[in-house]
Order: C-alpha cells, then sequence, then structure tokens
C-alpha cells in the first residue's frame, strides 16, 4: 500500500527565516527549518526529509502532494540532464541548490516515488498542514525560537517508537 504525505516549504523573505514539512496525518508528521535560505530550498528539504524518514520502507510505494513545481520538475525532468552535463543548466550556468539535488537523487535511488502537483493554499487538507507546520518553523527561526518538529513517522511495528526529531541540518548554501 502506498504511503501519502504532503512536502512544503515557506520562507518569510526569499531569502529569509525558512521552515519546510511534511505531513501524513496529525499523529505523523515533522518540520524543520534555518535561520536563513530559500523557499525552494525549504520545499527541496521537506521532501528530502520525508525520504529519509521512510527509508525503511523503500519497498513501500511513495505518493508525495507537492505544490512546487520547481521541485516536481528539478527530480521528474530537470535532473537527469543536470547530472548528465556535470551539474550545470542548459545555459551552463552552476544549477542551484545542488547539494539538496545530490542528496534527493541519492534518497531517490531505488525507490517508487511518484509526485503530484497540488496547488498551494487552494485548501487540499494535506498541503494545508504541511504548509501550516513549514510557516510555524520559518516564524520559529523568525523569532529566534527552535520550531517544533513534530513527532516523525510511526514504525510499522506498534512497539516501536517513532522516528526522532531531525538532527540539526546545516543551512543550504545560498547562491
Amino acid at each position: 500500500m502506498a504511503l501519502t504525505a504532503a512536502a512544503d516549504g515557506s520562507a518569510l523573505g526569499n531569502p529569509g527565516p525558512a521552515g519546510w514539512a511534511w505531513y501524513v496525518d496529525d499523529e505523523q508528521w515533522r518540520a524543520g527549518g534555518w535561520p536563513r535560505a530559500t523557499n525552494n530550498q525549504g520545499e527541496l528539504m521537506a521532501v528530502l526529509d520525508l525520504l529519509t524518514a521512510t527509508s525503511d520502507r523503500a519497498e513501500e510505494p511513495l505518493r508525495i502532494l507537492c505544490d512546487s513545481q520547481y521541485v516536481i520538475n528539478s527530480v521528474t525532468q530537470w535532473m537527469a540532464g543536470w547530472k548528465r552535463r556535470g551539474w550545470r543548466k542548459a545555459d551552463g550556468k552552476p544549477v542551484l541548490n545542488r547539494e539538496l539535488l545530490e542528496r534527493l537523487d541519492a534518497a531517490m535511488s531505488g525507490r517508487d516515488v511518484s509526485f503530484e502537483w497540488v496547488k498551494g493554499h487552494a485548501g487540499h487538507p494535506l498541503n494545508e498542514a504541511a504548509d501550516l507546520r513549514a510557516r510555524a518553523a520559518a516564524t520559529a527561526f523568525q523569532a529566534g525560537r527552535q520550531p517544533d518538529h513534530g513527532p516523525g513517522l510511526a514504525s510499522r511495528t506498534p512497539a516501536s517508537p517513532v522516528v526522532d526529531a531531525p538532527q540539526t541540518v546545516a543551512p543550504p548554501t545560498l547562491f
């Protein structure tokens, strides 16, 4: 059975305090962020953390709902060409957010992952829940507080605890 989750990012200013979040349900979600990053970096990190959190379920299809065409196109259309060109765009310029994209590429390897675009801020329940948590994380960084990281993903075995909160992740390099 496929696991469905929404992933979203938020930046208060671009760049500015930024957050990311993924959401399955009220008991399974996670969020984080940085004092300064871009919205696209938040969007990418939400998907990357979701892939990491579900790595013990690699045989299970993962359906990611995302309101970012940038993320969807990056991983489904553009990445193969970027890699062939040494992480350069068609115009020869370096690909932005390369380190996050390389980590995403590795995390998706061998996985059955599909992306579905959903319109942001249009009432989709999972997307709205992810957006709310990503914005809360960005707001926490703006206020100088740590965000609520959430419970993580419940293990498939009832006796096991949920996945730990995210480790401290270095802010992405801004280009």
